[in-house]
C-alpha cells in the first residue's frame, strides 16, 4: 500500500469516532422527530433486478473477481424523506442472495466520482442525475475498495469499483424490473452492510466504529416502532 493511501486511511480512521457519533446523533434526532421503523430513508420502493458481474478485477475479493449473475432485491429511497421537489440524498440498497439462505447487502448514496467527491454526500432533485458510492471502503487483499453505481437510464445502473482514490473499473450492470410480481411500494426490508457482507468484502474496524452507532440507533427505532404497532 502506497504512502498516499496510508495517509488517506489514517485520516479516515481519525475521523471515524467523531463521524460515528455525529451519525448516531443525527439518526436519533430524526427518529425522535419522526418515529418510524426507518429514521433515515423512511420511504422508498422495492423492486427485483438482475446483476451481471463481469469478474476479472483482480482484487482478491471473490464476489468482485468472479463473473456471475445475481437475482437481487433493490430499494430506492430518499435519505431524509423530503418532498419530491426538494433536493435530497438518494440511496440505492442491493440485497444479494448467498448460499445457505444468507445474503449480502450493499448500500449506495448519492455522491460524486472524483478522488474526494466519492466520499462526500451530495443532494440532488433527481435520483438519476448523481452517481452513488458506498462512501466508505471495504477491505480486500488488493487494498481498500470503494463501489459506485451510475444510472444509465431509469432501469439500468452500471456498477464499478476502485482502489480507494484510484481509477474506476466496471464491475457489471444492474437491470431493474419494476414490473416484477415481487415488486412492492416499500417492503419492510432492513438492509445492513455491517451484519450482511459479501464474500471477500470485509468491513474495516474503523468503518464499523463509524457506522455502528447510527445502525444501532436505527435498529432500536425499528424495534420500538414494532412494539408500538403490536408486532
Amino acid at each position: 500500500m502506497g504512502r498516499s493511501m496510508d495517509v488517506v486511511l489514517s485520516a479516515a480512521r481519525f475521523a471515524a469516532a467523531v463521524g460515528g457519533q455525529a451519525l448516531r446523533v443525527a439518526t436519533m434526532t430524526v427518529a425522535a422527530a419522526r418515529p418510524a421503523a426507518k429514521p433515515l430513508h423512511p420511504g422508498g420502493s422495492v423492486v427485483t433486478g438482475v446483476l451481471q458481474r463481469l469478474g476479472g478485477l483482480g482484487t482478491g475479493a471473490a464476489w468482485l473477481d468472479e463473473a456471475g449473475e445475481d437475482e437481487v432485491l433493490v430499494r430506492q429511497s430518499r435519505a431524509v424523506g423530503l418532498p419530491a421537489v426538494a433536493p435530497d440524498i438518494f440511496g440505492v440498497a442491493v440485497r444479494v442472495p448467498l448460499a445457505e439462505g444468507r445474503h449480502g447487502d450493499l448500500l449506495f448514496a448519492s455522491t460524486g466520482l472524483g478522488r474526494i467527491g466519492r466520499f462526500a454526500l451530495t443532494a440532488s432533485r433527481s435520483p438519476y442525475r448523481r452517481p452513488l458510492t458506498t462512501l466508505l471502503p471495504y477491505r480486500t487483499p488488493a487494498g481498500p475498495v470503494v463501489l459506485a453505481a451510475v444510472y444509465l437510464d431509469e432501469r439500468t445502473l452500471e456498477l464499478s469499483c476502485a482502489i480507494l482514490t484510484g481509477a474506476w473499473r466496471t464491475l457489471g450492470r444492474l437491470r431493474l424490473d419494476p414490473g416484477s410480481p415481487r415488486t412492492a411500494p416499500d417492503e419492510p426490508i432492513s438492509f445492513d452492510p455491517l451484519l450482511n457482507t459479501l464474500p471477500g468484502l470485509e468491513n474495516y474496524g474503523w468503518v464499523r466504529r463509524l457506522r455502528e452507532p447510527s445502525y444501532l440507533s436505527a435498529r432500536r427505532s425499528r424495534s420500538t416502532t414494532r412494539k408500538r404497532e403490536g408486532r
